[in-house]
Order: C-alpha cells, then sequence, then structure tokens
C-alpha cells in the first residue's frame, strides 16, 4: 500500500522534533511499524526524555535496592559481633583493642576503621586485630614534621610492623614550618593504620557497645 508523502515527512518531522520512537509514530500516524523504519531508518535513534527519566528511575531504584542490601549486610555483621563478644573477649588483647578503638578509633565514617596514635605499643594491637579482622587492605600513613626524615620513619614502622616501608603514605603536617620554639615532638611521627571496610567497621560498632555494657 502507498501512503502519502506527507505522511512520510510528518513521520520524519515527528521524528526530529518530539523525538518519537517508531512504535509511538506508528500508534499516532496509523502506520505500519515496518513502514515507519523504512521511513525514518536514516535519522538519529532518539533519546527521549521519557527515556532518560527511566533510566534515571532505575539507576535510583538500583541505589536503593544496593543501600537495602548494605543495610542488611551491617545489621548481620553487627548481630553476629553482638553474640560473639564474650568468646573474642577471652583474649585479654581483643578487649584491649575495643578498649583502644573507644578511646583513639575514627568512628565518624561507618565504612572505615582507622586509629592513628605514636605509641609503638598501641598502634601494634590496633595493627595486629585489624589485620586479622579485616577482609579489605589495610592502609598506612605517617604524619611528620618538616625536620624528619621521612624514609627513616617509614623504615621504622615498616620493621615493626613487618610490612613494607613503601606501602606507608607520607602526609607532611600542616603546621611544620610554624612551630620553631617546639620542645616536644612524636619521635617516630604518628602512624594511621586501618581498613576500608564496612562489615569490620559495624562489628566493631557491637563490640564497642558490648564492652561499655560491661563497664556500667
Amino acid at each position: 500500500m502507498t501512503h502519502p508523502v506527507f505522511l512520510r515527512e510528518k513521520a520524519r518531522q515527528l521524528r526530529v522534533s518530539k523525538k518519537l520512537t517508531i512504535d509511538e509514530l506508528s500508534d499516532r500516524l496509523l502506520i505500519p511499524r515496518t513502514t515507519i523504519y523504512y521511513w525514518v531508518r536514516d535519522l538519529p535513534i532518539p533519546v527521549t526524555e521519557r527515556g532518560l527519566a527511566g533510566r534515571a528511575a532505575a539507576r535510583r531504584r538500583g541505589s536503593r535496592a544496593m543501600q537495602r542490601n548494605y543495610r542488611l549486610l551491617r545489621a548481620a555483621a553487627y548481630e553476629e559481633a553482638a553474640r560473639n563478644f564474650e568468646d573474642m573477649a577471652t583474649d585479654p588483647t581483643f578487649r584491649d583493642f575495643v578498649c583502644l578503638y573507644i578511646a583513639e578509633g575514627y568512628k565518624r565514617n561507618r565504612n572505615t576503621v582507622s586509629v592513628c596514635n605514636s605509641d609503638l605499643a598501641v598502634i601494634k594491637v590496633a595493627d595486629r586485630w585489624m589485620r586479622a579482622l579485616a577482609r579489605n587492605p589495610m592502609r598506612y600513613s605517617i604524619q611528620y614534621h618538616a625536620d624528619q626524615d621521612p624514609s627513616a620513619l617509614r623504615r621504622f614502622w615498616g620493621g615493626e610492623l613487618d610490612i613494607e616501608p613503601m606501602v606507608i603514605k607520607l602526609q607532611r603536617k600542616s603546621n611544620s614550618s610554624q612551630l620553631a620554639s617546639r620542645t616536644w615532638r612524636c619521635q617516630y611521627g604518628v602512624l594511621s593504620v586501618g581498613s576500608h571496610d564496612t562489615l569490620l567497621r559495624a562489628r566493631l560498632e557491637a563490640w564497642m557497645v558490648c564492652l561499655r555494657a560491661a563497664w556500667t
């Protein structure tokens, strides 16, 4: 069946101006889809606002589903940790670690566990337990002053923790040049040891709650 030329032109115009799909053009003009296809096949495939909105909605649904999944995982990790606290606490150094985290641990991000300190004994306890408990890679960094040797600091901490010195990132303290009359400093800098581990952070939260409850 031959269709009027003006219908072909109308289909092409709507394809460009209204960003209509082949199905939409077929419904509007009452023309078979195959005919519409041959009329507009040389025109760019439109990215419609409805298509963009649909994809955005799909991304939001995916994001909400992912957030819900992580929320459930965090809750499960928390509950499991609360149940096994007494068993874990039979090791005195575990209680030391949790106590240390209550006092010195980084708590502002639910996806990160970290302890920052200049005391070697404190760092060794934190490092031992984080290595044993974390699923994700450990991260290390040193804060140091301008008059300290960063290579020597790396060697010191690397040797004490049995890690490669070069994995320790360097962070020069911002006030280094303003402390000309400083009479005290951390001899080996301030080391941060930690891991980006959401589930370990949830477990630590449960252990801290349990330990606080034991104190009261």
